[in-house]
């Protein structure tokens, strides 16, 4: 079990490492090491690889290319997240590199002329979808860390044939784009690998034009998590470890200046869920006691919230 680095840097550059295992496995150009795409895709080191033709249909790399045979027995977080229509209007590959726990572009119910930024845009799937629902007047923004996902979602939008898209390099705790740009802020399974989620709140609020929108999918937690998860560096890149618990992301949206505050459960995991996430290790270290205690805690949430049309609203 590798622990969590102590530095922020260091996090966050073995996060960006798992995830352009994934971005190179889906370009045709995995890397050296032999679970490459399931220690990025979050199906756990001890997994097979198994390369396997493509289905449309598939929605992660976990499940559709590397760490099952079958979609259907795909990651639990990751999979079934997308209909086979919004599949069919981008190109497989932006599905393949999709390790998402939700669908931001239909939360965030956008509308034709808008600005769109998704922080952590990946193999770009949110950013094209969002692209074709504000429609040739609207514009999307996708801002990854990770340069081979940044060029696979290059060659998606390509072979899309969107151009209202552009991909942005850099972090999502400093947002290369000036205050007030964006009307609606999405992100799907990202916010929580984070090292320091307030500020990518605070970004995230400086970002949007008064009475934007935040609507994003993540990973939460309802309650407390025993010390083995929380340290855990596969948990963490599992979507797990890193997990705010509900009120802490609550005060925390407050705490950058956000008000319309919801969080609505969309799924709600096992801990046989939590395991083949990428968190089989540590899970296996917990007591029976600390079993019990976090078995359905993890959940997928859809987190919405607005900025004020004026400071004080």
């Amino acid at each position: 079990m590798k622990s969590i680095p102590q530095s922020d840097e260091q996090l966050r550059q073995e996060v960006s490492a798992r995830y352009a295992r994934t971005a190179l496995q889906v370009l045709g150009t995995p890397s050296t090491s032999e679970a490459s795409c399931c220690e990025a895709s979050c199906c756990g080191p001890s997994e097979e690889v198994k390369t396997q033709p493509v289905a449309q249909e598939s929605s992660s790399c976990c499940a559709s290319s590397c760490c099952s045979s079958d979609a259907s027995q795909g990651n639990p977080i990751t999979s079934d997240l997308y209909t086979k229509m919004e599949l069919g209007e981008i190109p497989v590959a932006a599905a393949l590199a999709s390790l998402g726990c939700g669908n931001p572009t239909a939360l965030a119910e956008l509308k034709p002329g808008e600005k769109v930024l998704d922080l952590g845009s990946g193999g770009g799937i949110d950013v094209l979808l969002s692209a074709k629902r504000v429609g040739p007047t609207g514009f999307a923004y996708g801002l990854d860390m990770t340069d081979p996902m940044l060029e696979l979602a290059e060659r998606n939008r390509t072979e899309a044939g969107i151009e209202n898209v552009q991909f942005l390099k850099g972090i999502i705790e400093a947002i290369p784009l000036p205050e007030n740009s964006v009307d609606v802020v999405i992100s799907n399974c990202v916010i929580n690998l984070s090292a320091d989620k307030g500020q990518v709140l605070r970004e995230a609020y400086r970002v949007l034009t008064p009475g934007g929108r935040f609507a994003v999918s993540d990973i939460v937690v309802q309650g407390e998590l025993p010390p083995v998860l929380r340290r855990d560096m596969e948990s963490w890149a599992g979507c797990v470890a890193g997990a705010l618990e509900e009120d802490i992301y609550r005060s925390l949206l407050q705490d950058a200046g956000f008000v319309d505050i919801e969080i609505e459960v969309t799924r709600r995991y096992t801990l046989d869920d939590v395991a083949s996430s990428g968190a089989s290790s540590s899970v296996a270290a917990l007591s029976p006691e600390e079993r019990t205690s976090v078995d359905g805690r993890f959940i997928s949430a859809f987190v919405r919230a607005r900025k004020p049309e004026k400071q004080g609203q």
